[in-house]
């Protein structure tokens, strides 16, 4: 199992950089960040002195999305960092949710998302595309390489995943719904005739690691909270689109979030967001990785188990720096001694 860390990017960046640094130090392969431009500051600025300042980090966006950014734009930002230091990007893509609602904007449509991940892919590894009639290419692009990433929930989400992505985002922890939505990415993969084992699988959630006692534990909670918050906005899109009582969903992802009342961008991903008081405990501890790291890994063997190829570890609370040394001391060496 490989191992990420995702930083929003919040100045100072020489924090974000410095931060990016030490998980390369401690046994992380993946470097991701947020990217919302009015929320944080501009990622690819940023990706460039973290590829700089490490060996082999591999850095990437979760996520990006074809509306804020013009494809052709995010292709050749990619294409210009695997230029000046290899092959080391990983372009995570989605359909949008606060870099664009923070503007007034909706997601875009998975049609559209299919043809941003096309031709971000395409030109990005030196091949021609037709964009309103007229053939494109990046000329000065030579042996480009960039996997694409796909962010999903939803059926049908997951199944353009399996058809055409090269690697399945899913922002949570839940063994369950890893099971399920995996299940679904691997047999549209099967269906579109590729190989299902070639869609990289990334789980992405808070971790936290604390004593297992009911004050440090009750601390965690509350400092892994928004996450349940944040996934709640795409769950309430999946409500919206295929409603509360349908075979579509599975209930153990959309019941939660009966309680929400909406959501304040401006504490968008950040400890404390006083939108996500709906939040039950259970759904933190089934979503998120809390406690000492034997409860952190016993859970990473199961996800292991179904199939993940990388564990991220958004690390977005009051102990970014012990999750990181904990992480490095601990989890990862126990994982990979395995």
């Amino acid at each position: 199992m490989e191992f990420g860390i995702v930083l929003q990017t919040d100045p100072p960046a020489s924090e974000v950089v410095g931060r990016m640094v030490a998980a390369e130090r401690a046994g992380f392969g993946y470097g991701w960040t947020f990217d919302s431009c009015v929320l944080w500051q501009e990622p690819f600025v940023i990706h460039s002195q973290i590829l700089a300042r490490t060996n082999a980090l591999k850095v990437g966006t979760m996520v990006t999305n074809p509306i804020t950014r013009d494809p052709t734009v995010t292709a050749s930002a990619f294409a210009t960092l695997n230029e000046m230091f290899g092959n080391r990007t990983v372009c995570g893509i989605g359909r949008g949710d606060s870099a664009v609602r923070v503007t007034g904007g909706k997601p875009t449509t998975l049609a559209e998302l299919s043809r941003a991940m096309h031709v971000i892919k395409e030109l990005a590894e030196g091949r021609e595309v037709e964009l309103h009639g007229t053939p494109v290419r990046l000329p000065w692009v030579v042996d480009g390489r960039l996997p694409v990433w796909m962010g999903a929930y939803g059926p049908k989400a997951l199944k353009l995943v399996g058809e055409q992505a090269d690697g399945f985002i899913l922002q949570l922890a839940d063994p369950y719904l890893t099971e399920w939505m995996v299940k679904h990415v691997r047999g549209a993969a099967v269906d579109a005739g590729r190989d299902p084992d070639a869609v990289t699988v990334c789980v992405a959630a808070p971790a936290y690691v604390c004593a297992d006692t009911p004050g440090e534990l009750a601390h965690a909670r509350d400092q892994c909270r928004w996450f349940g918050g944040m996934v709640g906005n795409h769950v309430a899109d999946l409500v919206t689109r295929y409603g509360e009582a349908t075979d579509m969903v599975p209930g153990e992802l959309t019941d939660y979030i009966k309680g929400r009342a909406g959501y304040d961008y401006s504490h968008h991903g950040r400890a404390g967001n006083p939108s996500t008081d709906f939040v039950p405990d259970e759904i933190v501890h089934r979503f998120c990785l809390i406690g000492p790291p034997e409860a952190h890994i016993a859970k990473l063997r199961a996800l292991r188990g179904l199939g993940v190829d990388q564990f991220a570890v958004y690390d977005m609370h009051d102990a970014k720096d012990e999750t990181i040394d904990a992480y490095g001391e601990h989890i990862i060496p126990a994982l990979r001694r395995e």
